[in-house]
C-alpha cells in the first residue's frame, strides 16, 4: 500500500459550494495577463518610432543641412529654392564658371513628401563668357533648372548614373534655352534627397 500512495498525488476535495473550480481561473487569467505587455509594446512601437523621427533626428537633420559652414573664400550660402545662381571664374577645363545654390525642388510621384536639395557649377565652353549669358537669362534658367529636377522620380534617382543623365538633361536645356552652346559640363557640390 504505502508503493501506492507515494505514486498519486491527493486530490483536493471539493465541499458542497465547488471550490475547486474558482482555483482553476486564476490560471486562466494569468495566462491572458501574460500576453498583454506584448500587445502594449505592439501598439506603442509605431507610436515611439514616430515620436523619435519627428522629434529628435529631423531637428537633428534640418539643423545639420541648415547650418553648412561657409569656409573663407567659398561663395555666400545661395538663396532658397533655386533663386541662387553665381559666376564663380575660372574652372577645371579653362571655361567660366556660374554656380546654382541650394536648389530644392519636390521629387515628381511623391505628392510633395519628398524632395531634391543639390548645388552644382555649370561651366562654360571655351570661348563664351557663361557668366553673362545665365545673369542675362536667369530666370528663364532657373526655371529650366527647376523644370528638369522637378520632373525626377525617386526611382530615377536611385538608379547607377543618374547624376551623369541629370547632368545632361540640364546641359541640353541651358543650351536650348539659350539658343547657343553656352554650358559644357555640370558639377554637383551637394546632392541630398529627402
Amino acid at each position: 500500500m504505502s508503493a501506492k500512495s507515494e505514486s498519486t498525488p491527493p486530490m483536493p476535495k471539493a465541499d458542497a459550494k465547488g471550490d475547486a473550480a474558482p482555483a482553476a481561473a486564476p490560471a486562466a487569467k494569468g495566462g491572458m495577463g501574460a500576453w498583454l505587455p506584448v500587445v502594449g509594446a505592439l501598439l506603442l512601437s509605431p507610436v515611439a518610432t514616430w515620436a523619435t523621427v519627428e522629434m529628435v533626428l529631423l531637428p537633428r537633420l534640418t539643423k545639420k543641412l541648415s547650418a553648412a559652414p561657409v569656409a573663407e573664400g567659398e561663395a555666400e550660402p545661395a538663396k532658397e529654392h533655386g533663386e541662387g545662381g553665381k559666376e564663380k571664374g575660372e574652372g577645371g577645363k579653362g571655361g567660366p564658371n556660374y554656380e546654382f545654390s541650394n536648389v530644392v525642388v519636390n521629387l515628381a510621384g511623391t505628392m510633395g513628401t519628398r524632395y531634391l536639395k543639390t548645388s552644382f557649377v555649370v561651366t562654360g565652353a571655351p570661348n563664351t563668357n557663361i557668366g553673362a549669358a545665365f545673369e542675362g537669362a536667369k530666370p528663364r534658367l532657373t526655371d529650366v533648372t527647376l523644370n528638369v529636377l522637378s520632373s525626377l522620380t525617386l526611382a530615377e534617382l536611385e538608379e547607377p548614373g543618374a547624376k551623369n543623365v541629370i547632368r545632361e538633361k540640364l546641359v541640353g536645356a541651358y543650351n536650348q534655352a539659350l539658343g547657343k552652346k553656352v554650358a559644357e559640363q555640370v558639377y554637383f557640390s551637394d546632392f541630398v534627397i529627402q
